[in-house]
This record gives structure tokens, sequence and C-alpha cells, in this order.
């Protein structure tokens, strides 16, 4: 592909023309944020001609991205209109599209999704954004988009909708992620992406990278995917891009993309691939990514009209679906509750936070130091009982900065800095002028108690004392202490720079301004902060440890272990005795051994899992081949029932979402957290359950298992539901 010269850009003017009629909310939605589209004409470069540039542009910064809600597609339609005009009529020789700065577009409004209560109002909403997009298609004149910023969803497909792309460098986000939430890409992009990109590619993009916990691309690996016909720098990405088009529309740049295969077997064995992630990742439980399937296996033969109506009928059916309602709530959840949690204390009572102290020198302990030191930017000093271990700890923080600066995440000055904060010691000393110290060891509490007891021998009065107990009572931990209030639960989850989920506990004695500072500390570190009552294991693991038990006792009843792991498709992020590999059969037994001593009556201890755990085996199976096989030496340690029951996996999974609802229904009860809606945040950010499940109460409140197990509801219907049935 060859490119115009950014000198010629030197000559570039612009103009303003009249800006459109302001556009209104409509009744509907009155709260709509709307995306203006006003449009000022450029001189390109070389005797080009008129660009009419449109920038999308809500009025506010980067915080507040661009969408599309129903006012907003009406105003782009209408200036779309006003540019054929200009086009037909020759003062215009092409079109663009560019965003705000640091955003292009983050896709439709969810707000008036979820606000549709009929099929036929979720109906227009696709087509409104069909007619828009199509209008972009047929301008008489080359159409581009400059995508400057984050494009997800309708972002992406008004990109699509244009006749070129070029894409920043700096791009931080493009992304399809409509399937994660239980939706499909419904304004183009089933239909559009893979004749541009291939089937495989597409692919790709609409379901691979939404349903592996949403993962996003960058400009480059867009470019790469062929999602971009161009890519520039960011300091000057409008010049470059202006002056790239100039050439397109003069006929002296010549645009080269990759032929798109038509034989059906190509796009069959993409599809056939893309199917086997969609039922490894719901079960086939979410209607959404296989409908995504189908159209876009429509759209090697499809006529555009068709394609879009097509969308038309698949967003109206999922938006009037529970689990794009489900998707919706979850999406609140991390969007709004998450960054006010319930029950916080007046953030004018934190102290600020300028050294931390980290007991202990282990993995965990290594990763908390390496969190605190990036995100507050303070010393942190990790102790342990020897210098090798010392040693070994903090090497391994500065490895991972190196592997940082090695990816060009890091400056060599950043580098540095970053290194020089993690330091090691073998005694708490150096804790004299901490303000925060926590505490990474052993998970026994006589341990705990003397690290905490040593530890406040040597702070100041103000310290802040936290645990990252995943289990233990924070209130006993703290009893011994002469000021058990500062002493507060910090409990991360592994691995700690990817799980956003922080579990902040309050003993008995934690006072207000330790749980203040606890949240604030939880902020700067960018981590969903939920506060928990004291209460044995909290609210994850106490969850999983019921869940977690009881099919270890469906397993140790005789189940073989492939039947119950193949029960939980489209229920948790992973089979469970595949997460008892990751997590640990050891501290799975651990935690299920606290519980049990707490609940006895409904917390199962496997004798499977403990003669495995004594064995010394870590995982229950191998990978030949990237395969899981169940480890035959793991299946001679099960016990053998004297009367084998074989459970179905729909009876599997019936029988554990029922005690995950009365577990659930008992934390409630108990005040372990504030409402239904805590859970599931948890859930969603500690554990990785779905979106589209809304967590876990959504999806026990759709199946009916809340109200056949507790008699009621989680959740009024509405809220993560239909709201009308």
């Amino acid at each position: 592909m060859s490119t115009a010269t950014s000198t010629a850009t030197s000559t570039t003017t612009s103009t303003t023309t009249a800006p459109p009629a302001p556009v209104q909310p409509t009744a509907a939605f009155p709260d709509e944020v709307i995306t203006r589209t006003p449009v000022r004409d450029i001189t390109l470069p070389g005797g080009a001609g008129i660009l009419a540039l449109l920038t999308l542009d809500n009025g506010f910064d980067h915080t507040k991205p661009n969408t599309f809600g129903p006012a907003t597609v009406a105003g782009l339609e209408a200036t779309v209109r006003r540019l054929a005009v200009r086009a037909e009529a020759g003062e215009i020789q092409a079109v663009g599209i560019t965003g705000k700065p640091f955003v292009f577009a983050v896709g439709a409004d969810l707000k008036a999704v979820a606000g549709a209560t009929s099929r036929e109002q979720a109906l227009e909403v696709a087509r409104a954004g069909h007619r828009a997009f199509a209008g972009i298609m047929d301008l008489p004149v080359p159409t581009f988009a400059f995508v400057n910023g984050a494009a997800m969803g309708g972002g992406v497909e008004i990109g699509l909708a244009c006749d070129y792309r070029t894409i920043s460098a700096g791009v931080p986000a493009v992304a399809l992620p409509e399937t994660f939430l239980g939706l499909v890409p419904g304004w183009g992009g089933c239909y559009l992406l893979p004749r541009l990109v291939g089937p495989g590619n597409a692919l790709t993009v609409i379901i691979d990278n939404p349903l592996s916990t949403n993962r996003m691309l960058k400009g480059p690996q867009a470019f790469a995917l062929g999602m971009a016909d161009a890519m520039f720098e960011p300091a000057t990405f409008l010049e470059d891009s202006l002056a790239w088009a100039a050439g397109v529309v003069a006929g002296t740049t010549t645009v080269t993309r990759a032929e798109v295969p038509t034989d059906e077997a190509v796009w069959e064995a993409a599809l056939k691939k893309a199917r086997s992630v969609v039922l490894a990742k719901t079960g086939g439980q979410s209607p959404a990514p296989l409908r995504a399937l189908d159209l876009v296996r429509a759209a090697r033969t499809s006529t555009r009209d068709a394609a879009f109506a097509a969308e038309d009928e698949a967003l109206a059916d999922l938006v009037m679906g529970d689990e794009l309602r489900a998707g919706l709530y979850a999406f609140d959840l991390v969007q709004r509750r998450a960054k006010r949690p319930a029950g916080a204390p007046d953030t004018a009572l934190a102290s600020t936070v300028t050294k931390v102290g980290v007991v202990g020198a282990g993995l965990m302990a290594s990763q908390l130091a390496l969190l605190f030191a990036q995100r507050l930017g303070v010393p942190v000093l990790l102790t342990d009982l020897d210098q090798a271990r010392v040693d070994k700890g903090v090497g391994w923080v500065h490895a991972e900065l190196d592997k940082l600066a090695g990816k060009g995440r890091l400056s060599p000055d950043g580098l540095n800095r970053l290194k020089a904060l993690v330091t090691g010691s073998t005694t708490k000393d150096g804790f004299a002028d901490a303000d925060f110290v926590i505490e990474a060891v052993f998970e026994e509490m006589s341990v705990k108690k003397t690290v905490l007891a040593q530890v406040e021998a040597v702070v100041s009065a103000t310290c802040v004392l936290a645990t990252n107990t995943s289990s233990l009572s924070i209130t006993e931990m703290a009893a011994d202490l002469a000021h058990p209030e500062r002493v507060v639960g910090f409990h991360f989850f592994n691995p700690v720079s990817v799980m956003p989920l922080v579990e902040i506990v309050r003993g008995a004695a934690t006072d207000e301004a330790t749980l203040a500072t606890a949240f604030a500390t939880g902020r700067t570190l960018r981590k969903t902060c939920i506060l928990v009552k004291d209460s044995p294991s909290f609210i994850v693991n106490r969850l999983l440890g019921r869940w977690m038990g009881e099919v270890a006792k469906v397993v140790d009843e005789g189940t073989p272990i492939e039947v119950a792991d193949s029960a939980f498709g489209g229920l948790a992020p992973m089979p469970p005795f595949v997460l008892l590999g990751l997590v640990g059969p050891a501290i799975a037994l651990h935690n299920n051994e606290t519980l049990a001593a707490a609940y006895p009556d409904r917390f199962y201890v496997s004798p499977g899992l403990r003669a495995v755990v004594q064995a010394g085996k870590a995982a229950f199976y191998t990978f030949p081949e990237g395969r899981p096989t169940v480890d035959e030496e793991v299946r001679a340690l099960l016990p053998v029932a004297a009367e084998p029951v074989v459970l179905t996996p729909d009876q599997v999974r019936e029988r554990v979402l029922s005690v995950i609802a009365d577990e659930a229904r008992r934390m409630l009860d108990e005040g372990v957290v504030q409402a239904p809606m805590d859970l599931d945040l948890a859930m969603i950010t500690g554990a990785g359950f779905q979106f589209w499940n809304g967590g876990i109460t959504p999806l026990l409140d759709r199946t009916g298992v809340a109200e056949r197990v507790t008699g009621q509801r989680f959740l009024p219907v509405g809220v993560a539901s239909v709201p009308t049935r």
C-alpha cells in the first residue's frame, strides 16, 4: 500500500459549514446524552477537492464516550442526508468521519436498549441504526473513517459502513463486545466485517474476543487483522489521514486488501471452530453468540438489505430476552455500583498512604507489592523470614517490571523509578513510617495473629493493618491487638493484576477511618471494592465453597468427573474441577474445611479432595495435545460409593444451582452484603461469571430455582430481566 506524503498537508485548509439544527432527546428516552455530528469542510492537498469531515462529539471529555441513542441516530441520519445532497451537487468530493479527542464511538446507548419495552420498539432501534449507516454506504463520494480513539460496537460498525478506514496506532480498544452482553453486532457488524477481513478474522472479533472476558484489540492489532487500510501515529493522525485520503480520492494512493475467500468450506470451517468456542464458553445457554454465527454464515451470499433485515430481527428478539437484560444489569453494576460501593464510609475520613508494607514475599505478596508500587507510586517494603525469600520476592517484582519495559509499557526512567520503590528486609523495622501494611502469609489463624502483633509493635498509631485472608475471621485475628479498630480485611483475587475485585471486610471493631482508607486505597489501585461483613470466606469463596463442595459430593457419590464438569457450561467461567487445578486443591480444601467448621450442616468436605491433596496432586486434569483429560491417578484416589448414584449433567446443574440459591439467600439474610447486586458484582469481578447471566442471582431467578428453593426471587422482575411479561 502506498501513502500520500504528509508534507502535502501543509496546504490543507478548513471551513465550518452551518451547524445542523439541534437534536433533542426523544420523549421515550429523555435522558439520552446526544452525540452531535457537526461537519466542517477540509480542502484536501494536491487538488483532491473538498472533504466534509463529520466529527462525533457529545460535548464531554473522553471519560464520557460518544454513544448512539435514538436522537443521536436520527441526527446522524439527517446529517448524512444533507451530505448526500451536497455530494450530488458536486460541492464535496469525499466524506470523513472521526471522533472527539481520544474517542471515536463506543456503540449504542445501552440505556436506550434497556428502555425498549416491546419487540416493535426494539425493532425500530435496530432499523434506525441500519438506515443511518446505510446512508453513509450510499453516499455518491468516497467515505473515510478516521478512527482516532476507542471504537466499540456501533463505533466499529459506522467505520465498516465507510469505504476506507485509517486507525491511530494509539487506539486502546477496538471491539465488537455484543455477544459478551447477550446481543449481536446488529448494525452491520455480522455482515460487513466477515466480507472485509474474512470469516476467521471476523469471528475472532465477534465471538472469540468477547467470550474471552471481553478481550479488546489495540489499534495495531485491528490494523493487522485488516480492519483498517492504513495506520498512523497519534501525534499527526488526522493530518496524515487527510493526506492519505487525498491520495485515495486523487487516485495516487492504491488501497490493497487481502482477498476474502468465498468458498463455502472455508466459511464453514471458521464457523465450526467458533461454534466450539461458543459451546465451551456458554454451554449453548446464551442465544446471542449462536445467533451471531447464523448471521455470519448468511453474510457469505446475502444481499445487504437481506442481511440488515436479518440483523434487525435478531436484535429485536435478543433485546426482548432475559439474557441481554441480565447482561445490561451486569454492565451497570460494573460501570456504576462498582464506582459507588454500597456502605462505603465518607471519603473525607480516609488517610493518605505514603508508604506500604507487605508481610511475606511469596507469589501473592510479590503481586501485591507490584500493584501497590505501580498504582500508588509509593515505597513498598517486602519482608519475610530470611534473605533468600526476600530476594526472591523483590527479584520477581523487578523481573515483572523488566517485562513491562520490554513491551514498551514503561520508559527507562519509569522502570528505574518503580524498581527503586520496591525493596525488601528480613525485619519489620522499616514499617515504622508506613501508613498501610498488608499481610499475605500462610492461611493459619495463629500465624496471622502473631504477624499482626509484630507489625503493631512497630508501626505508628494511625497505620492501617490489612489482611489478605481469604476465609479467616477478621474479628478473631484482631482480638488480641491493642488497637483492633485499625484491622481490616483486604482480600485480593489471583492473579492480582487481572482480577478486579477486592473484598473489604469489616471486623467487629474496625472503625470508619480504617474502612475509608481501605476503600480509598482500593479505588487508587483501580479495584472494585465491596463491603463485606466479617463471616467465613466472605462472598466469593463462600459461594464457590458451597458450589465446589456440592460438585465434589456428586462425584464422591458416583458421577464421573467429566459428567459433573460438563454441567456448568454457561454458568461458571470454567468447569469446577478445572478451576480446582487453577486454585490449587490444597487451597480449596482449606476453604471448605473452614466453611464446614462454621456451617457443618451445609458445607461438605470431600474425602476424595482430601485424598488428592494428601497425595500431592496439583490438578485433576492433564492436557495431552491441549485437551483436558482426567488424570487416572487422581481418579484412582477418589472414593468408590457402595451404591453409586450417577446423575446427568442437567441433574448436576439443578442440584448445584439449588444449593447456591440457598446459600445466597442466607448470606443476604445474615447481612454479609448490602444487596443481591453485591453478590452478583462479586461473582463477576472476583470469579469471572458471565455478564449475560448477570452474575448469579438473575440466573437463579430466570431458571425458577430461586423461588423453588427460597420461596422468592432475588431481584424484582425488570431489574435484570425483561420488564413486562
